[in-house]
């Protein structure tokens, strides 16, 4: 598999979003991916599903240190008082004495941000968070959180798959040396029957979802979290790295980005 170099770390390109998946099918999923070979597993405290994830790790008999696990603080607890105890409290729950990646998970225009990443960088300064980062972050709140707070950003988890122009927000990241991970990056099914990607997916012996995802983790810098629950679609999003798009595919796949946005931002 692919790795992306996070501030020293290695973060595998393709992980397990978890976002809907709760009680034992949330459990279930985990575990059956961390026997397949998924090693990025990717949740928030907003999810309500970090215990079952805590739970499905501890019994996968896979060391931690073979794991990146990223979790995310809601914005109800942003507060400078509340990131700490959040962050143990998600600690606890997932059963680690730290995550791999800790982020924002929305940006909140009532809590200085300054405050948010300070609280932050101190438990990354403990442990407790090997990097921090942000989500749902524009390019001006990027820049703001690096330029005016100094804070040690490793990546910005953003909407981002073949219907949605993120360019800006790339090309920022790229510049700092940051990672952009992808969620729904299959724009939750709005790809699979897409036409150029069916084409040039028959050429692999691939999917379309096999396709668009390939497209993603083959860009510099930029990871995908897709979901999925059934044993098929676990091993057909891990089976993507044993074929490359050529350069004329790559172009042919750019030129279908639009504004098709599946979850709405306030910043926006």
């Amino acid at each position: 598999m692919l790795s992306i170099e996070l501030h020293g770390a290695k973060m595998p390109a393709l992980g397990l979003g978890t976002w809907q998946l709760s009680g034992t099918a949330c459990e279930t999923t985990v575990r059956r991916a961390l026997e397949l070979g998924y090693r990025h597993i990717d949740t928030a405290e907003m999810y309500g599903n970090e215990a079952e994830i805590g739970r499905a790790v501890a019994a996968s008999g896979v060391a931690r240190k073979s794991l990146f696990i990223t979790t995310k603080i809601w914005t109800n607890h942003l507060r400078a008082k509340d990131v700490g105890p959040t962050a143990e409290s998600s600690l606890k729950k997932l059963k680690t004495d730290y995550v791999d990646l800790l982020l924002i998970h929305w940006p909140n225009a009532s809590v200085p941000l300054g405050e948010t990443l300070g609280a932050m960088m101190k438990l990354k300064d403990a442990g407790k968070a090997k990097a921090i980062g942000v989500s749902n972050f524009s390019v001006g709140q990027m820049n703001e959180a690096l330029t005016r707070h100094k804070a040690p950003i490793a990546c910005n988890q953003v909407e981002y798959h073949l219907l949605l122009n993120q360019r800006p927000i790339l090309d920022y990241a790229h510049r700092h040396s940051m990672a952009v991970v992808a969620y729904c990056p299959l724009a939750r099914g709005k790809l699979i029957n897409n036409r150029t990607l069916a084409r040039i997916g028959q050429k692999h012996g691939k999917t379309a979802a096999q396709v668009a995802l390939r497209w993603l983790v083959q860009q510099p810098g930029v990871a995908a979290i897709p979901k999925a629950t059934g044993e098929v679609n676990l091993r057909a999003n891990l089976e993507i790295f044993d074929f490359v798009l050529d350069p004329p595919e790559v172009e042919e796949l750019n030129r279908l980005t639009g504004n098709t946005r599946i979850i709405a931002l306030d910043w926006q």
